[in-house]
């Protein structure tokens, strides 16, 4: 059995969006699937990371092929990275910075990479008259990947999966696009379609999977995970931080910015001078400049900022830090949000404090696995007695986790799980 896999993301590509589907193609033949990866000869990635071609399967065969992104354009309008994720738009983007996100918003409906789809059709079309294959995933974003694969459904009669790592419409910022209403409704009009000409549907979360039951009969959730070749369940890390770390690993922008939880450890350093020496926040990943400006003016010190680092050093200030932070998007649509690295801290096995919606998908993670607390956007009274415990117990030494249930986040499980969705689609399609 053979798929197609339709990616924008692919190594040496960096960051979050490469890491599902490398980890599921490297476990799919453990499941008699081979895959076929279908990516970009000529990538602008933000992040690179070289460490990732690790997890390649010996003999994958990568198709690629060369993709003109208009990002040029945007790099006159706008600084300091043309390639930079949408995730960070400017809140104050000056006269030439709201032109560019016009532009942007509304000349380039799904997205920048829309001029990929008509190409990769062709080139498709004219490679699977050769080299047969059973069935055609895509993964977005960047959404145009679905096109690609709504048209080699319609003109090749394929089963085909369609993966959301993250919502379309729904996205966090989509609401800080300046579109008109045209816009906004041909977006609508092309996920409605990719959502109602998919066989399948793949989310990683149960409040994506609630949104787009409305347009789709087979929606299934398949959570981002973690990966490691062996799972001791016993083991912890052998040389913990010295000191009180806190450490956020992934990119915080400016509605990711937690203002309370700055404020409250610059109260206790003030309140507690043990508590100021032993005290230090680690930041890993890029760190949009509106969250450095708040950390200043809280006058919290002790702060390190790391920038990006490969995901083999992730890993290990992960495994050595006291505790874990996640920082949910401030946003409408912040129950659903489930960054890929909760599993990744899961791994790690070390205490996790999240902020966020108490009621949304990331506080359910938490309470089945027991890795971890998750206090409110606003809860400053409650968010200062969790750090207050944390630190009573680093102090006698008892930062530690009992997590449970993990073993499901796993990627070859997650793999395993993905395998019986495509080989029911391949079976659903021909009966």
């Amino acid at each position: 059995m053979k798929v197609l896999i339709i990616t924008y993301y692919w190594p040496p590509a960096g960051g979050p969006g490469v890491q599902r589907w490398l980890k599921f193609v490297k476990y799919l033949r453990d499941y008699d699937i081979e895959p076929v990866v279908y990516t970009v000869a000529n990538p602008q990635y933000p992040i690179v990371d070289h460490t990732l071609e690790k997890d390649l399967p010996n003999n994958l065969e990568v198709l690629r092929f060369p993709i003109w992104e208009p990002n040029n354009l945007f790099a006159f309008f706008k600084k300091p990275r043309a390639n930079q994720s949408a995730g960070f738009l400017n809140p104050n983007p000056g006269f030439f910075g709201k032109i560019a996100q016009y532009i942007r918003a509304n000349f380039f409906i799904p997205d920048a990479r829309k001029y990929w789809i008509q190409p990769s059709v062709r080139f498709l079309k004219t490679h699977l008259k050769e080299d047969q294959i059973d069935l055609i995933i895509s993964t977005g974003p960047p959404h145009s990947v679905h096109l690609i694969g709504l048209a080699l459904k319609r003109d090749l009669q394929l089963p085909w999966i369609a993966d959301f790592r993250d919502p379309w419409t729904g996205i966090d910022y989509f609401d800080q696009l300046p579109l008109t209403a045209s816009s906004l409704a041909k977006h609508h009009m092309l996920e409605k379609e990719v959502l109602d000409e998919a066989d399948a549907v793949l989310v990683v979360g149960n409040t994506m999977k609630e949104n787009f039951e409305a347009l789709s009969k087979n929606v299934h959730v398949l959570s981002n995970g973690y990966d490691t070749e062996a799972i001791d369940a016993n083991t912890s890390p052998a040389h913990l931080d010295t000191t009180f770390s806190i450490t956020h690993v992934g990119a915080m922008n400016s509605d990711r910015n937690p203002n309370i939880l700055w404020q409250v450890l610059a109260d206790l350093c003030l309140e507690n001078s043990d508590f100021e020496k032993d005290f230090e926040l680690k930041l890993i990943g890029h760190i949009a400049p509106q969250v450095q400006e708040s950390i200043s003016k809280s006058g919290l010190q002790n702060v390190r900022y790391l920038g990006y680092l490969n995901h083999q050093d992730i890993h290990r200030y992960q495994e050595t830090s006291q505790v874990l932070l996640l920082s949910v998007n401030q946003v409408s649509s912040a129950k659903g949000i489930v960054t890929g690295k909760v599993f990744e801290y899961l791994k790690a096995r070390r205490p996790i404090l999240a902020i966020g919606p108490v009621d949304g998908d990331l506080a359910a993670i938490l309470k089945e696995t027991k890795a971890g607390e998750i206090v409110d956007f606003t809860d400053a009274k409650k968010l200062k007695e969790i750090l207050l415990n944390l630190y009573r117990n680093f102090k006698e030494g008892k930062v530690s986790l009992e997590s449970t249930h993990i073993e499901q986040y796993h990627r070859k499980h997650l793999t395993e799980e993905l395998s019986k969705i495509i080989k029911k689609t391949i079976d659903t399609y021909h009966s």
